[in-house]
């Protein structure tokens, strides 16, 4: 693990290298996860090196004292561009509130890279008011929501579930609560087609938290973007089909290399 200093705190993050030739790729995980999220993905190391980032709060990084919503959602975007400029990382890749701090980045700070990758994610986040009610009220309830079918995966192994449950009580109520009531307030439905590099909108078959038509909304709107999807997949789909979700990866970049 290493750590970038920026704003008065310490951001966590790791590099896996093996040899890859290209620019380096920045992971941002969602609401209630860490960099850990990305295990599976550090097997495109022999084409780039990989950066799994921590966002504040979360896994090894320095909490931050903020509201939820956009002062949170900006703090997270410094999180990831320290780590991008620290790390010379030109692809973004991510998941749910992690594609929002990259939307974010690359629309209020018009942060400099080659493509961006939006998996689990919309230009909109809105949350279920029952879901946001149980992560104040009743935490443990909010988790086996999130674990039910169809939402964070879609038919898991047992192993990759009970992983991600835990994943989700050493962060936390109060972070996870932050996170989704900062999906709760993105939107940049009127500004996404503002994003200017190549990007791929990435779904799992099944995803009920961010359905495909999400994605598609985000590359009808964004001037040079792809629509992909991972069949036999939900939300988490870089955890439950590593393999097709890696491949597509691939084949994206592959395709603004030509």
């Amino acid at each position: 693990m290493e750590t970038v200093t920026h704003h008065g705190r310490e951001t966590a993050y790791d590099v896996t290298d093996r040899g890859g030739g290209g620019p380096p790729i920045c992971f941002v995980h969602g609401s209630g996860a860490s960099r850990e999220v990305w295990a599976p993905q550090r097997q495109l190391a022999t084409r780039a090196p990989i950066v799994r980032v921590d966002l504040s709060g979360h896994g090894e990084s320095t909490d931050i004292d903020a509201e939820p919503g956009y002062v949170t959602l900006s703090a997270y975007a410094d999180d990831l561009i320290a780590v991008a400029e620290a790390t010379d990382a030109r692809v973004l890749v991510g998941n749910s509130l992690g594609g929002a701090v990259v939307m974010h980045a690359l629309l209020e700070r018009e942060f400099q890279t080659d493509a961006a990758v939006l998996t689990g994610t919309g230009a909109r986040l809105g949350v279920l008011e029952d879901l946001l009610v149980w992560l104040e009220e009743d935490f443990e309830r909010a988790v086996e929501f999130l674990h039910a079918p169809d939402r964070l995966f879609h038919d898991p192994g047992p192993e990759v579930q009970e992983r991600s449950m835990e994943r989700m009580h050493a962060c936390g109520q109060a972070v996870t609560r932050r996170d989704f009531l900062t999906c709760h307030e993105f939107d940049v439905r009127d500004r996404v087609a503002e994003i200017d590099v190549p990007a791929l909108a990435v779904h799992g078959e099944y995803d009920r938290l961010t359905p495909p038509w999400f994605h598609e909304y985000l590359a009808d709107e964004i001037d040079d973007a792809t629509l992909a999807e991972i069949e036999d997949a939900a939300h988490l789909a870089m955890l439950e089909q590593p393999d097709a979700f890696n491949a597509t990866v691939e084949d994206f970049l592959d395709s603004i290399d030509e």
